[in-house]
C-alpha cells in the first residue's frame, strides 16, 4: 500500500475514534428534554372523599392520594397546573428536579379552563420554563410529554402531534375546547405536564387521555393557556392592586408583543397615560412579550409602588411610569359602567362576592373549588337571564372559560374578540349548595 494512502487511512480512523460517542447520541431530542426537565415539577396530594353510601353510614371519610405534574412559570416559585390535580386537596407537595419537595398552596385556579398556580418557597431561583408558541404546530412534529406518570417521577415519551382544534367533552360539567391531540403517552399523573417540542419549549399542558384507548391523548395549546396563566399571576387576583391595563397578546411572524388595546376608566393605567396601540417591552427589568410576562413582572409590587413600563409608540420607544393602585381605589363609575353594559347584554345587575361571605351562604364545601363570585342582584324582564333560568340571588361563578370573581373578570368577556364565535356562552351559578349551568345568549349590544 503507497505510504499516502496508509497515512490517510490512519488520519481517518484517529477522526472516526476520537469522536466522543456521547456526541453521536446527543440529538436534538436530548437537548430538548435536558433544556426543559428542571422546570418540571411533581406534585402529591391527599384529599378527603365523603363516605355516601348509606349501608355503610358509619364508616369514617377516606383519604386520598393524587400525582400529578406542574411546570415552574416564575423563578419564585409559581407553578402551572391543571385544577383537577388540585382541587378540593387536603395538602399539596411539589419535588423539584434535584429531588427537594417543598410544601405548596393553591394561590389561583380556573375551573371551566382547567387550570391553576400553585405556590412554593425555595431559598434559591428556580429554572423557568421556556414558553413557546402552539400557533405554527405541524401535522407529525416530534412532541414530549413530561410528568409524574403513575407516580414514575420525571417520566418522558415521545410522539408526534396527531390533531389540533379538538373538542373533548370529560362530563356535563367539563368540556376542553381547541385541544391538541398527541400519541405521546399521557397516562395518569400527567395532568399539569408539558407538552415539549424539539427546541425544548412548552407548546401544550396536558390535560386528559381518552379512556380505554392507547396513545390518545391530549395538551391544552400553551397560547390559549398563555391568557389564562397572566390572569392567574394577576396582581388584581392574587393580592387586590390594581393596574387597569388592557391588553393582548399578538404574534407576527415569529415575534410576540404586548399590545394595549385600552385602558380603565379613571384606573392607574388612565392616569399614567397608556394608549390603545402602544406596545409595552419591559416592566422594570422585566422583558415582556405577553401578559405573562408583565404580570410575572408586578408581582409582589404593593399598591402605590411605581413601575417604570417601556412603551414603543408609533415607533418610537418612551417611559412610562405606573402607580399601582389597591383594588379598593377603583373608582365606582367603573364598576357602574361594566354593571350597564351587563344589564345591557345579559339582563342581570352583579355585585362582588368574596370567598368569606360566599363560605358563610353557600357553605364551606364550594370554597374548595371557587374564590368568589357575583351575586345577581337584578334580573331583567324578559332578558337573555330570566329566559334562561338565572333566579335573582344566584352566585355567577363562571363564563365560558373564566371564572367570574369580580367586574374585571365580567369586562374581559364582553370585551373579548372572539365573543361572537361563543355566543351563546356557557354559564355557570352557585345557587345554595348547587353548581348549575347553562347558556346565554349575549345580545349584540355587548360589544
Amino acid at each position: 500500500m503507497p505510504p499516502k494512502t496508509r497515512l490517510a487511512l490512519v488520519l481517518l480512523c484517529l477522526l472516526t475514534t476520537g469522536l466522543p460517542a456521547a456526541s453521536l447520541r446527543e440529538t436534538p431530542a436530548v437537548r430538548a428534554i435536558r433544556r426543559a426537565t428542571p422546570a418540571v415539577v411533581n406534585i402529591r396530594s391527599e384529599k378527603t372523599v365523603a363516605n355516601d353510601n348509606v349501608l355503610y353510614a358509619s364508616r369514617p371519610n377516606q383519604k386520598v392520594s393524587g400525582m400529578g405534574t406542574g411546570v415552574i412559570v416564575d423563578r419564585r416559585g409559581y407553578i402551572v397546573t391543571n385544577h383537577h390535580v388540585i382541587s378540593g386537596v387536603d395538602w399539596l407537595r411539589v419535588t423539584l428536579s434535584d429531588g427537594s419537595i417543598h410544601d405548596a398552596k393553591v394561590l389561583s385556579y380556573d375551573r371551566p379552563t382547567d387550570l391553576a398556580i400553585i405556590k412554593i418557597n425555595s431559598k434559591r431561583p428556580l429554572p423557568e420554563m421556556a414558553l413557546g408558541t402552539s400557533s405554527d404546530l405541524m401535522l407529525a412534529e416530534t412532541v414530549f410529554a413530561v410528568g409524574n406518570a403513575y407516580g414514575y417521577e420525571d417520566t418522558v415519551t415521545c410522539g408526534i402531534i396527531s390533531a389540533l382544534h379538538r373538542e373533548v367533552e370529560v362530563n356535563e360539567k367539563q368540556t376542553y375546547h381547541n385541544l391538541i391531540q398527541t400519541d405521546a403517552s399521557i397516562n395518569p399523573g400527567n395532568s399539569g405536564g408539558p407538552l415539549i417540542n424539539l427546541e425544548g419549549e412548552v407548546v401544550g399542558i396536558n390535560v386528559a387521555i381518552r379512556s380505554g384507548a392507547q396513545r390518545i391523548g391530549f395538551a391544552i395549546p400553551i397560547d390559549d393557556a398563555r391568557r389564562v396563566i397572566a390572569d392567574l399571576l394577576s396582581i388584581d387576583r392574587l393580592s387586590g392592586t390594581w393596574h387597569g391595563v388592557q391588553t393582548r397578546d399578538d404574534k407576527q411572524g415569529m415575534r410576540r408583543q404586548l399590545v394595549v388595546t385600552g385602558a380603565v376608566s379613571s384606573s392607574p393605567a388612565t392616569t399614567a397615560g397608556l394608549k390603545s396601540g402602544d406596545i409595552i417591552t419591559a416592566a422594570g427589568d422585566v422583558t415582556v412579550v405577553d401578559g405573562v410576562d408583565l404580570e410575572r413582572a408586578l408581582l409582589g409590587h404593593k399598591a402605590g409602588s411605581k413601575v417604570q413600563l417601556t412603551v414603543t409608540r408609533q415607533g418610537k420607544q418612551t417611559s412610562v411610569p405606573l402607580v399601582l393602585a389597591s383594588r379598593r381605589q377603583e373608582p365606582t363609575t367603573a364598576q357602574s359602567g361594566i354593571n350597564d353594559r351587563t344589564w345591557a347584554s345579559l339582563g342581570i345587575r352583579l355585585e362582588v362576592v368574596d370567598r368569606r361571605e360566599l363560605g358563610r351562604r353557600h357553605g364551606k364545601k364550594v370554597l374548595k373549588h371557587y374564590r368568589g363570585g357575583l351575586r345577581i342582584t337584578a334580573i331583567r324582564k324578559n332578558g337573555p337571564a330570566k329566559e334562561n333560568g338565572i333566579r335573582k340571588g344566584d352566585v355567577l361563578v363562571g363564563l365560558h372559560e373564566w371564572e367570574t370573581v369580580n367586574m374585571d373578570n365580567i369586562r374581559y368577556v364582553l370585551e373579548h374578540s372572539r365573543l361572537t364565535e361563543f355566543n351563546p356562552i356557557k354559564f355557570y351559578v352557585l345557587r345554595d349548595t348547587e353548581t348549575l349551568f347553562g347558556h346565554l345568549p349575549v345580545r349584540n349590544d355587548a360589544r
